[in-house]
């Protein structure tokens, strides 16, 4: 095996420290499937099962699932796109509201609403000090 992945240029590795930049990602999923009221918390009876859950639960985050880091809107809503629509008209029902009811929103901002631009596992070291700097 080792040999093949060699043979491929993939570089085997069982520890990387400071490395591991997908782990929170995996533990960020892992979390909202153990989370859901449908979560067997004593096991899968069988492989089919544990298999059928997982495809549940998929269509459930892909279709269903209002992201927050998405600006609330699904996966599958923001990679066709519709995401725009959805956040421009969210942003005309707030806006709506403030204007309506100014004492009650005083000062504040209306939730942002701007859709969110490419994402990435991994970004670049530029790129995340580039998003810090936005940030701040």
């Amino acid at each position: 095996m080792r040999e093949k992945a060699y043979e491929l240029g993939v570089t085997t590795s069982y520890n990387r420290p400071r490395v591991s930049n997908d782990n929170p990602f995996a533990e960020s999923l892992f979390r909202t499937c153990k989370y859901r009221p449908e979560w067997p918390s004593a096991g899968f009876k069988s492989l089919d099962d544990a298999r059928h859950w997982v495809l549940k639960f998929t269509r459930w985050y892909n279709y269903e699932h209002k992201h927050s880091k998405l600006r609330f809107v699904t996966p599958e809503q923001r990679h066709t796109g519709q995401d725009k629509a959805i956040l421009a008209n969210r942003k005309a029902v707030m806006e709506a509201a403030k204007a309506k009811h100014s004492v009650r929103w005083g000062k504040r901002q209306v939730r942002n609403c701007t859709p969110v631009g490419p994402t990435t596992l991994n970004p670049a070291k530029e790129q995340v000090k580039q998003e810090q700097k936005q940030a701040a």
